[in-house]
């Protein structure tokens, strides 16, 4: 007999890998391997399982074997069986074994398997993506595009999303543009890995770059792969406190300022108008740069738009935009809009083999620009993220009043205040309960000077709509007593 089995004819179903070696017989050795395949995450809820007969005749073994085998992991909880539908892994699983103790297989503080619910940060809800209008666009685009858009493409990216572009950051995000100055990017990780590449080879040697105290530990990264050290900038319910970037004369080797002025990330705050006059005044004065991550600038709710930083100096101000929030993130869609001097140094890297985004999606996105598709789209969004954040305001006024709950004019997430010490065990305890969500903490600067906050980052994009109702109860339920 075969020992394990990989693949099989179409005629005996779906394909089920398992490995039926080890001790106890072949019964035995069936249920370890299937409990090993759940407890691992491989065999995820849901999933349907080869009927018995199927799964015998793949494994050349007695079908009365895996039916009762299939009998005692639908008792045990691991596997659900109904009428009609077949085998399925359950919904949730056993924490452990019966009877006796499963070994552990992963972080006992960190559940395996695919949570329940998300409310982690940095994430739309891309089950509302446009697919018809998107389309719609597509077909269009393709209808009218030269032959030479089926070639290998510029590093500058299409002319006809640019100019596209320009138009809609000027109007939209109140950005001073040229179409000469965009650079289109698979995503914003890359054009900031091209902005400080380029910075850091402008000047020669070791140098660094300003980051928000609180902010993704992805980009930090970004900025020392590229050969530049971080300084952290400390965040208060101002925003980035701009006003302590270093004067000319102690400047150093301090290159730029990543800031996210809009709606820090992932506090939630503007930068103060005094702050954002500092941070330009120290960009002129030293020759420097500041990096404007408009992340999510075209969901705002209760308060007028916040312009783009950019438009107060284009000549010390990068932008840089993405289609990541507003549509989703497979597109692999941003832009920068730079200074005159850090075109040709930007694109010169670009050509030496960075990844271009399909001209095909640039196209597709210009048209639906250009129609008019995507404000519509924007605006659907605004009020689908609307209603989700009163819901959550709701949720927590009514079951957790004690809880204050901030950043909420804005964006996709809120952020829940903690009493101190409390943050890691309620973000474990989510974990628990099949909820993923991130804690303040997470995203602190480990080398920044202040003291750190507790608080959960709880995003309102991410949940589909028929989830959302699910996942806010699964979070009441673990915040703290008053």
């Amino acid at each position: 007999m075969e020992n394990s089995w990989a693949t099989s004819g179409a005629a005996f179903g779906r394909d089920l890998h398992l490995d039926l070696t080890g001790p106890g017989g072949v019964r035995a050795a069936l249920l370890r391997a299937l409990r090993d395949a759940v407890r691992s995450g491989r065999l995820v809820p849901g999933t349907r399982l080869p009927s018995s007969r199927s799964l015998a005749a793949d494994l050349g073994i007695a079908r009365n074997t895996v039916a009762d085998a299939y009998a005692e992991l639908v008792a045990e909880g691991w596997l659900s069986a109904r009428q009609g539908s077949g085998t399925r892994v359950a919904e949730r699983v056993p924490a452990r074994d019966a009877p006796g103790p499963a070994p552990r297989t992963t972080d006992p503080a960190r559940p395996a398997g695919r949570p329940r619910f998300d409310l982690g940060p940095g994430r739309p809800d891309v089950s509302s993506f446009p697919r018809a209008a998107w389309l719609a666009a597509a077909r269009r685009a393709l209808t009218a595009a030269p032959s030479e858009a089926f070639g290998y493409g510029t590093a500058a990216g299409r002319p006809e999303l640019r100019t596209v572009l320009a138009d809609y950051l000027a109007r939209a995000r109140g950005v001073r543009v040229d179409p000469d100055r965009i650079v289109v990017c698979a995503g914003f990780m890359q054009g900031l890995g091209l902005l400080v590449r380029a910075l850091e080879a402008g000047r020669g040697g070791a140098g660094r770059v300003a980051v928000e105290s609180y902010g993704l530990s992805l980009h930090r990264d970004v900025i020392t792969r590229a050969g530049l050290g971080t300084v952290p900038l400390l965040v208060d319910e101002h925003g980035a406190r701009t006003q302590e970037l270093p004067a000319p004369d102690d400047t150093g080797d301090l290159r730029a300022a990543l800031l996210t002025p809009a709606h820090q990330f992932p506090t939630g705050v503007p930068l103060h108008p005094d702050r954002r006059a500092a941070a330009v005044n120290w960009a002129r004065s030293t020759g420097g740069y500041i990096l404007e991550d408009d992340y999510d600038g075209e969901f705002r709710y209760d308060r007028q738009p916040v312009g783009a930083l950019q438009g107060l100096d284009p000549d010390h101000v990068v932008y840089l935009g993405t289609a990541s929030k507003s549509l989703a993130p497979a597109l692999r869609l941003a832009w920068m809009v730079l200074p005159d001097r850090l075109v040709d140094p930007v694109l010169a890297l670009k050509r030496t083999g960075e990844w271009q985004s399909g001209s095909l999606e640039q196209l597709t996105l210009a048209e639906f620009l250009a129609s008019g598709a995507y404000d519509r789209h924007l605006r659907g969004m605004r009020l689908r993220y609307r209603r989700r954040r009163d819901q959550l305001v709701a949720a927590l006024a009514e079951r957790a009043p004690h809880v204050h709950v901030s950043g909420i004019a804005a964006g996709l997430h809120a952020v829940l205040e903690l009493p101190p010490g409390t943050e890691q065990s309620i973000v474990q305890a989510a974990r628990w309960q099949g909820l993923a969500l991130e804690g303040l903490s997470f995203f602190r600067d480990p080398s920044a000077a202040d003291a750190p906050r507790d608080g959960l980052v709880v995003a309102y994009g991410t949940p589909p709509d028929h989830a959302f109702t699910g996942a806010l109860e699964a979070l009441v339920s673990v915040l703290p007593e008053p």
